[in-house]
């Protein structure tokens, strides 16, 4: 019976196995700078309002991972299904020179500072949107599923928005706090909560697991303020949260740093107001000095109290307007072993009965009745903005475990909505007037409205304008391109 004999292999000496590997590496490193030399082609290929926005940030990179990066960047806008690095190398095709590893290596392994990359994206996006002026930021958590046993930081969160007040669910993920400014684009009469920074609030055992002081997402949200403080000296902001942000140690640290930063927030009925402390003239007493003045009725007290309450009509929840009842005090919030602070405190009831009455507060005695409500209300666009991040931007699709993947991917796809922002506002004319769906009174450009139309002109100004490809784009006729167009660069 015939077999198959292995052959015998000469073997090598030391001298030849050193020339082989040294034949190898150069051969590799020509491949390496074909693929660079390429890449670089492809971003000077890249639009004008497209490198405006990526190349401040170039500092955050190395040369060639920023130009990747940007190519990932744009593929994540451009692709239609889940935003794993395999699906954006599948949409860019050969518009991704090189080996697939270099492009999944940026969020895993290479070394690049995010912040640097945020101080440099915020900016941008302050310096185009809000130039002077005070910031209104708002502040929230949401909950993103991650399937998977060994992904980093993957907790049981409270899911905010399938909850009521009768049923709780959860949902395991990662639960990212996130601080957006509220911006008025020319193109929209609502205002649009853009993404700015973001921080992962990692469970309590898993601080407990890594040794690290366990941190609440009020206590993420006071860092990511006084970093945008110390970047920003010279700015007036304005932060606005929900219930959870409207801790006395959060409205504490905006008063050690009134001149910069004010909070407006939900307030508790029965909070602990006094006077501030009588001051003592002449000479030092010989006991310890009171630390508050005489106690003040409670906010809900104050309220059954009053029977004239001022009436308003104020913007509301939507870019609607409301009558309202209000009243309002000032007065210093004490808390035990902390220091007091100086507050106005409204309570608003909606005539229309549609909303259940809310108590409000603010660090800033001197704003106005109407501009804390208007204020507060101006928040509900976080939520809008999170809603649209899952629809059109894949939040939830991503599946990298490692530590490095998950504390870069999820912050930079939030990054993106603030990109399709900044991209829409600079885009011509003939591509804004394309709109996904009309209906009757709208009036409005909708976020599925800004991504498609960004879509359809990255397609035809940077991927079927580039040599060889502009040709037979060309040839299309105009309604066969527009079908072409359509199935390229829907909403969702």
């Amino acid at each position: 019976m015939p077999t198959i004999t292995d052959r015998t292999r000469k073997r090598l000496s030391q001298k030849q196995l050193r020339n082989q590997c040294r034949a190898s590496r150069r051969q590799q490193a020509r491949k390496a700078r074909a693929s660079r030399r390429q890449i670089d082609r492809i971003h000077d290929q890249l639009p004008k309002q497209v490198r405006t926005i990526f190349d401040p940030v170039e500092p955050a990179f190395t040369h060639p991972t920023h130009h990747r990066f940007v190519l990932l960047a744009l593929a994540a806008i451009l692709t239609l299904r889940g935003r794993t690095i395999a699906n954006l190398l599948r949409c860019l095709g050969s518009l991704a020179p090189g080996h697939p590893s270099s492009y999944h290596r940026i969020f895993s392994r290479d070394r690049w500072s995010s912040w640097t990359l945020a101080r440099c994206f915020a900016q941008k996006v302050l310096a185009r949107f809000v130039p002077e002026g005070p910031i209104e930021l708002a502040g929230d958590d949401t909950v993103e599923e991650h399937p998977g046993k060994n992904v980093y930081g993957k907790g049981c969160h409270r899911d905010p928005v399938r909850s009521t007040h009768s049923f709780t669910a959860y949902r395991w993920g990662h639960k990212w706090v996130a601080l957006t400014v509220l911006v008025r684009v020319p193109f929209a009469t609502r205002r649009w909560a853009l993404p700015l920074l973001m921080t992962l609030y990692l469970p309590e055992e898993e601080n407990r697991r890594q040794g690290r002081r366990h941190k609440t997402p009020s206590e993420l949200m006071q860092q990511m303020l006084a970093v945008l403080i110390h970047w920003f000296p010279d700015r007036q902001f304005i932060f606005t949260g929900d219930g959870g942000y409207g801790s006395h140690a959060l409205a504490s640290f905006a008063h050690r740093h009134c001149r910069h930063l004010s909070l407006v927030s939900l307030f508790y009925p029965n909070a602990n107001l006094c006077d501030p402390p009588p001051v003592v003239l002449g000479k030092r007493p010989s006991h310890r000095p009171r630390k508050k003045g005489a106690k003040l009725p409670a906010p809900q007290a104050v309220v059954a109290a009053t029977v004239q309450r001022k009436k308003l009509n104020v913007s509301w929840y939507g870019g609607g307007r409301r009558n309202v009842e209000v009243v309002s005090r000032t007065g210093q919030w004490y808390k035990s072993g902390a220091a007091l602070i100086p507050i106005l405190w409204v309570f608003v009831h909606d005539l229309t009965g549609t909303h259940r009455d809310t108590y409000l507060f603010t660090t800033d005695l001197s704003m106005t009745v109407p501009r804390i409500i208007e204020t507060y209300t101006g928040r509900w666009n976080i939520e809008t903005t999170f809603q649209e991040l899952r629809a059109y931007l894949g939040v939830e699709t991503t599946r990298g475990w490692s530590r490095n993947t998950v504390l870069r991917v999820a912050p930079c796809l939030f990054g993106l909505y603030t990109v399709v922002a900044l991209l829409y506002a600079e885009l011509p004319a003939r591509y804004t007037r394309v709109r996904v769906v009309d209906w009757p009174g709208k009036r409005d450009v909708t976020f599925s409205d800004a991504i498609t139309a960004v879509r359809r002109w990255l397609w035809v100004e940077w991927v079927f304008a580039i040599p060889g490809h502009r040709e037979a784009f060309s040839k299309l006729r105009g309604p066969f391109r527009q079908i072409v167009l359509n199935g390229l660069a829907p909403a969702a």
